[in-house]
């Protein structure tokens, strides 16, 4: 029986090996944790994360949401893993973190044919690997430099880097009831998020604190460089004073009851577990300095006396120039016999790596027992991400799934209809592919 080194027990990593062991693969999952943890691990288990405890919309009519349609369809070990933990969150799928790494921790290591070791893989011609038919690369955005250094040199191209920034998290009993209220801009009867709302006054003070705050110097190999859909809260302010008042602030749909008004700006807070004991400040990723951030964050409305159980920081990402360095299989074009998956290949997301580890399972279970997968058509949301890390680019960036990577519809419609469309050529083009795949008899 064929194995299969998989390198990394994060969202990628464990999804890779679910999809091999469940087609009788043998797979040795490499994770180096507890031995070491990188700048922004902290648990033990696998599958952890370190960012927000969202998985984005669970909207049809969206990109991300399509996306974990599939990978439902797929018996994705995430989406299993997200559903039995979720925490209530509008249209979005949260989770309870520490539960939902629990959960696919006791499932990949109850799993027959999976064995995990506990080991740092520094380099690619590490013993562990050499009995392997196939290694897999899913070391995540933190991965060790010299592991990164090995795959630099395997890739035969320089590894790119930016930077994601995390954002505070504060413990809801110190939250001031009396200034805050609940409600979702786009569900008024949900009850899910807290707000703060801020006046014209409160808000311009805040801009003007976060703007001149101080922030923690970068590391001497680290270069300011962030990914758009990612900006810390401060880079965002930097902008115009009025930018977070259209973005990450904007009161759109949201009314003060004690006041019957829509606010100048409004500060959202979404729960990080079911127990509702700790909220996440809602696109406030970051990195100033741990002190500035009681600061400046204290400023907000009902976060005067917050007790902060999480602050933020900047953790460094890695990746390669996909369409340059990987093959349509996500194998290295330099390196036969290695693979990536996550967010090391360019996507963005703790959806969007989980999806292309399970891919990557999916293909090389197929390969290894004999067959193979049709190619995923471009108007699927899978498909559409994959694309994205084969289109040759000048200037390769990491990207989220959304219907600007697939195929124009070329009709005419509004808004919200377009939408539409987009997931009901989606959905045909998928049901399709799963039949000729022989995925929908499995």
């Amino acid at each position: 029986m064929s194995l299969v080194a998989v390198i990394g027990g994060g969202l990628a990593g464990c999804e890779c090996a679910f999809k091999l062991a469940r087609a009788g693969v043998r797979v040795r999952l490499l994770e180096m944790k507890p031995g070491r943890y990188s700048e922004a691990h902290k648990s033990p288990g696998l599958a952890e994360l370190v960012c927000s405890n969202s998985l984005r919309s669970r909207e049809p009519t969206t990109g991300v949401g399509l996306l974990k349609e599939e990978m439902a369809a797929l018996g994705s070990l995430v989406m299993e893993a997200a559903l039995a933990c979720e925490v209530p969150a509008g249209k979005a799928l949260a989770v309870d973190r520490e539960r939902f790494s629990a959960y696919v921790t006791e499932r990949i290591e109850g799993l027959a044919g999976v064995e995990v070791l506990r080991r740092e893989v520094r380099d690619l011609d590490d013993p562990l690997l050499a009995e392997s038919a196939a290694v897999v690369v899913a070391a995540g955005p933190l991965a060790g430099e010299s592991l990164a250094r090995s795959l630099a040199e395997a890739a035969g191209r320089d590894s790119l880097h930016f930077h994601d920034a995390i954002a505070p998290i504060v413990a809801a009993e110190s939250i001031d009831p009396e200034r805050v209220f609940p409600g979702s801009r786009y569900r008024p009867e949900d009850a899910d998020y807290l707000n703060c709302p801020l006046d014209e006054a409160e808000y311009r003070r805040f801009v003007a604190e976060l703007i001149r705050a101080e922030r923690a110097p970068l590391r001497d190999f680290e270069q300011e460089v962030h990914f758009e859909g990612c900006l810390p809260v401060e880079s965002m302010a930097e902008r115009g004073e009025m930018t977070l008042a259209f973005g990450p602030l904007k009161p759109v749909g949201l009314v003060d009851p004690r006041t019957g008004q829509q606010p100048f700006a409004v500060v959202q807070l979404r729960p990080e577990n079911r127990e509702r004991t700790a909220f996440n400040l809602v696109g406030f990723q970051t990195r100033l300095r741990f002190g500035e951030q009681k600061r400046v964050f204290g400023l907000i409305p009902g976060l005067e006396q917050a007790e902060f159980l999480r602050l933020g920081s900047m953790h460094r990402n890695t990746f390669v120039d996909a369409p340059r360095v990987l093959g349509p299989d996500l194998g290295l074009k330099d390196r036969p016999g290695v693979f990536l998956a996550g967010q090391l290949t360019g996507v963005e997301g703790y959806v969007e790596s989980a999806a292309c580890g399970l891919w990557l399972g999916l293909g090389l279970a197929r390969r290894l027992t004999g067959g193979s997968l049709p190619d995923l058509p471009r108007e699927t949301a899978l498909g559409a991400l994959l694309g994205h890390l084969r289109e040759p680019a000048k200037n390769f960036q990491p990207s989220n799934v959304h219907f600007g990577l697939m195929p124009a519809l070329k009709v005419r419609a509004p808004k919200r209809r377009r939408r539409e469309l987009y997931a009901e050529r989606a959905r045909m083009a998928f049901a399709r592919w799963l039949a000729e795949a022989g995925l929908d008899r499995e």
